[in-house]
């Protein structure tokens, strides 16, 4: 039998591979954005791209968001297929009207005669007091836009699989990346592959009960499963990755086999993806759900700068901890302190660990 070699590598290098590897595979794809060509390269995703296919397919963009994501939809529609980056979600939201008016609608309204083959890579996370306006995690908001695909990888061999075939889509893809993974190392095969965008991924499989999370939630999941497990509680955890076309066979064959629910999610609690994967889950699953399902999310108000402030903001295994001690009454309370002792931050909940500093 064939042995499949494999590395170990960062989400932030299996994101570089993913455009260097369509950079080479494909002349009509272009990368730009602001920052691209900086030395530190958009965490480490860009570097020495530029160096090796050139400043006319990689390159850096003047502060104009909505104007150069016109550009880069006019390209697309010329035949080319760009990537188009922002070191902050937040300033995706100033092409708001290019990616809802114009990139969303066109395969529709031309009768699919025509897309907008372009992907726009947006980055989340919170961090060292950024505030409200460089900490939103908005998945909810792009995911409600008919026409736009959004993605959330975690694991750095699903980044690149899912980024090669977001460049190969046909049709805008929204790629958010949470900065707190870029670092996050696992295996990552050396042939090239690509993957179903919609398709949720079993992480960590359980009978108990069901997490699912997005992003950066899934691996406080996968902490808070682990500690629960060593106390006879078996999560069953998925990796939602696409919020925009929900995987409902995923999550439905779930809870029919756990019969308890908890989503996970980077975004705000109200109006959220959270929202709609109970109301999933509770449409299909009503008579298999032996108590109503419990959400893990950022309440409905702006990031303070204040790390003081902060603590009780942004969800963690913990806080996943905690919910299912509200789903599963038979852990007793000392068994709950002693999980949620063990699961305590080790540093402050707005630095992902002493050994991270940055960039940005």
């Amino acid at each position: 039998m064939h042995k499949i070699s494999q590395r170990t590598i960062t989400q932030a290098q299996a994101i570089r591979e993913a455009l260097d590897h369509q950079l080479t595979q494909d002349e009509s794809v272009i990368l730009i954005g602001e920052g691209v060509p900086d030395p530190k390269g958009i965490f480490g995703t860009t570097l020495g791209l530029q160096e090796k296919h050139g400043r006319k397919r990689v390159f850096d963009m003047p502060l104009s968001e909505n104007g150069m994501t016109g550009i880069c939809i006019g390209a697309s529609l010329s035949g080319l297929k760009p990537v188009l980056v922002h070191q902050r979600l937040d300033f995706a939201l100033l092409s708001m009207d290019q990616l809802i008016n114009n990139a969303a609608k066109w395969h529709y309204m031309f009768g699919g005669q025509s897309s907008v083959p372009i992907v726009v890579r947006v980055i989340v996370g919170r961090g060292w007091g950024q505030g409200p306006q460089h900490s939103q995690s908005l998945q909810a908001l792009f995911s409600h836009i008919p026409g736009l695909k959004v993605v959330m990888p975690v694991f750095p061999e699903d980044s690149r699989a899912m980024l090669v075939s977001a460049i190969q889509d046909k049709n805008p893809v929204i790629f958010i990346e949470h900065r707190w993974l870029h670092g996050l190392t696992g295996p990552v095969k050396e042939q090239i592959e690509t993957t179903r965008l919609n398709k949720a991924r079993v992480v960590r499989e359980g009978n108990h009960l069901t997490l699912v999370a997005t992003s950066y939630m899934v691996i406080e999941g996968l902490k808070a499963a682990d500690a629960l497990s060593a106390h006879g509680v078996d999560v069953e955890v998925l990796d939602l990755r696409c919020t925009s076309d929900i995987d409902q066979e995923a999550i439905i064959g779930s809870v029919n086999k756990t019969g308890l629910l908890i989503v996970a999610d980077t975004g705000h609690l109200s109006l959220g993806i959270s929202a709609e994967i109970i109301a999933l889950a509770t449409q299909h699953c009503f008579s298999k759900l032996s108590k109503a399902p419990e959400r893990v999310a950022c309440p409905s108000y702006p990031a303070s700068t204040s790390a003081a402030q902060l603590e009780d903001y942004y969800p963690t295994a913990q806080h996943v901890a905690s919910a299912v001690f509200k789903l599963k009454s038979d852990i007793s309370e000392a068994t709950q302190c002693e999980i949620l002792r063990c699961l305590s931050p080790s540093g402050p909940i707005d630095v992902p660990s002493v050994d991270y500093a940055g960039p940005f």
